[in-house]
């Protein structure tokens, strides 16, 4: 029987009613949405609103309760509003448009015409498929797409119970100042990944968004896969051909808001404010200008579980990140709050509702593929999140470990190496919730964003420009390659269950993202990755790709996250940090000058291989190691020569 969370953690034992009544309360919604059966044969939405084929006719179907009048326009009538394309009302808000399939060709495009007591406006269906901005007036239509189906060639990998996870963008994929498409990504950065050992594709952006500097967070069409990125079969290419590497596929989805848009999102679709979102000021996010979804209404829930069923049947996906979590999940979306305390995550301030969708999300997701990831996005750190639903908790498999990059900052930023605190590193990579699983991450995407430094630019900064050639002597270049190694390596060695990554930064790519914009002239230089620099001998990166590619192989082949990290030894002092995992000891040095020979701590008995250090000629190191060494306990001890600036990896052979 599946402990309780209060059980599990003494400290939720004085809310053990309130875990019990928000557990109520979901299977209540879920009783309401399925009855007795299976929650995934009630959430179909996603069939029966969008424009497809019944027979020989096209459908279409929209829930707009205070429209009037309702009329497909677009290139099949010249865009003008006749009686042929006006839908007609089917009772509960819902109307219908039924056409001979002869009245709409594939790739022509269409909209909806909405009328409402005292106005009307051009509107793109809430369950639109597809969509596509003309080029030259920037306008978005939807596309009535109908070619011949993708036949899919490869299964799903299965399940992945420690994601070690590559977080990437396909529009900023190329090295060219462009946006990159879905096959360009395919072909290029794909067999990338799979070099490096990753065995988790986490795909941002590809729910329709009509700004692009939004970095995909303002979506405008939920089921509309980004046209930007190129047509729905080649990502499904895409991701077949990931799955056919094993490496498994998710999508960073938007369930925290929408954008504000009226005439491409769903803002005022029928003249109500409040028809997707919460009325009044609730239904307006003050820090984002978007919209936030009214998650107790029925509607709004099937609106959302259809679209988790949708991408993962059309587009064979294998989980979700979701995204801005801590905004769902409470009514002042977690602005300017500490949470100090377990009441903020019982007491008035939390949305009950959106945490009943969650768990209904999760449920689902998991009903359909038990071998699904779903990972959430929470700063919060609300108990119970990534707890199973029958623990009294959410259902996530995974939760963000967001304070970990900050620390990374915070300690690169304000302090000095001296001052770096071991126990400190140790506390704050390992301070997880034992009864929930986390991903790991030193640093991702948001890190990049202009105004902020990646880990590598805040170690090197304008030293990156003319210090990374393999023959330059440069000592700030060399503390920076040593800690990029060392910080990395470090943080998956430690994580609660996963890791994640974001494209270019196990090479440490220099500078930052910044999309296209007035303010820089709508330039395309800061939104790319240059792989080049990676892949040129002459250059330091291709170094610290290779560390990153062995570090993730060696985790994956020695199942080291199958077991909990071990704390062996800590000295403030001497800047060293050493713990065990699995059949594994990995020691660090994080002293600037000074090395230790014939360093010794307690380790369990046995004998041990160096697997490799980040002092490796191979990964940029100053060879003073010998990989391959071979060291024995004595007297319950190891012995090790440890340099400044290093870590070693060192594998129990008996």
């Amino acid at each position: 029987m599946t402990k309780k969370i209060y059980v599990t953690d003494p400290w939720l034992k004085p809310y053990k009613a309130a875990v019990d009544a928000r557990h109520e309360h979901i299977l209540a919604d879920r009783r309401k949405l399925a009855g007795d059966g299976p929650l995934s044969a009630s959430v179909n939405n996603h069939i029966y609103y969008p424009l497809h084929r019944e027979g020989d006719s096209w459908v279409i179907r929209e829930w707009a309760p205070n429209a009037t009048r309702i009329f497909l326009i677009g290139d099949c009538n010249n865009w003008k509003r006749t009686e042929a394309y006006a839908f007609s009302p089917v009772g509960q808000g819902n109307w219908e448009l039924r056409l001979p399939s002869v009245f709409l060709r594939h790739g022509e495009l269409y909209k909806l015409w909405i009328e409402w007591p005292g106005g009307g406006g051009e509107r793109l269906p809430a369950y639109v498929t597809r969509v596509v901005q003309d080029p030259e007036t920037k306008v978005f239509s939807a596309q009535v797409w109908d070619p011949e189906p993708y036949v899919w060639k490869h299964r799903r990998p299965g399940k992945r119970p420690h994601p070690l996870i590559y977080e990437c963008h396909i529009g900023m994929s190329s090295e060219e100042e462009k946006v990159a498409g879905f096959d360009e990504f395919r072909r290029n950065v794909l067999p990338r990944v799979r070099a490096l050992g990753y065995n988790v594709l986490q795909i941002m952006a590809l729910q329709e968004h009509p700004y692009y500097g939004s970095f995909g967070y303002q979506v405008s069409n939920f089921f509309a896969l980004s046209s930007r990125f190129g047509t729905p079969e080649e990502f499904k290419a895409l991701v077949d051909e990931a799955h056919k590497m094993g490496i498994a596929v998710i999508m960073d989805i938007v369930h925290s808001h929408a954008v504000g848009n009226e005439n491409e999102g769903l803002s005022k679709l029928d003249g109500h404010d409040d028809l997707y979102f919460y009325k009044g000021g609730a239904g307006y996010h003050p820090a984002w200008g978007t919209r936030c979804f009214d998650y107790g209404k029925d509607e709004v829930k099937y609106f959302l579980l259809s679209n988790c069923k949708y991408w993962l049947e059309e587009y064979h996906l294998d989980g979700f990140r979701f995204d801005g979590v801590t905004s769902m999940l409470y009514w002042d979306h977690g602005l300017g709050r500490d949470f100090g305390s377990y009441d903020a995550y019982f007491d008035g301030g939390v949305d009950e509702n959106a945490v009943s969708y969650l768990a209904l999300a999760n449920m689902l997701i998991h009903e359909i593929n038990p071998n699904a990831i779903t990972i959430a996005e929470d700063v919060s750190g609300m108990a119970g999140l990534a707890a199973p639903f029958e623990a009294g908790g959410v259902g996530f498999d995974f939760r963000m470990a967001m304070g970990i990059a900050d620390h990374w900052i915070k300690w690169i930023k304000e302090l000095s190496d001296e001052q770096w605190s071991m126990g400190a590193i140790w506390w704050e990579l390992t301070n997880k919730r034992v009864d929930e699983k986390t991903v790991s991450y030193a640093e991702c995407h948001d890190q990049a964003l202009v105004g902020d430094k990646t880990i590598i630019f805040r170690l090197i900064d304008k030293e990156m420009y003319w210090g990374m050639n393999k023959g330059s002597q440069n000592l700030l270049v060399d503390r920076g390659v040593a800690l990029h190694k060392m910080i990395r390596l470090v943080t998956l060695a430690t994580s609660g269950g996963g890791y994640l990554n974001f494209m270019g930064n196990e090479f440490g790519h220099p500078e930052w993202i910044d999309f296209p914009r007035e303010g820089n002239g709508w330039s395309y230089k800061y939104a790319r990755r240059q792989w080049s620099l990676a892949d040129n001998g002459l250059l330091r990166y291709g170094a610290l790709r290779d560390f990153d590619s062995r570090m993730i192989h060696y985790v994956r082949e020695e199942k080291i996250l199958n077991s909990r990290p071990v704390q062996l030894y800590v000295d403030e002092e001497r800047k060293v940090l050493i713990f065990s995992r699995g059949n594994s000891i990995f020691a660090f040095n994080f002293n600037p000058t000074a090395s230790y020979e014939n360093f010794r701590f307690a380790a369990p008995e046995g004998e041990y291989v160096m697997a490799f250090s980040s002092d490796d000629p191979e990964f940029d190191g100053f060879s003073r190691l010998q990989s391959g060494e071979r060291h024995s306990t004595a007297g319950g001890c190891l012995s090790l020569y440890l340099p400044s600036r290093v870590a070693i990896v060192l594998k129990k052979t008996l």
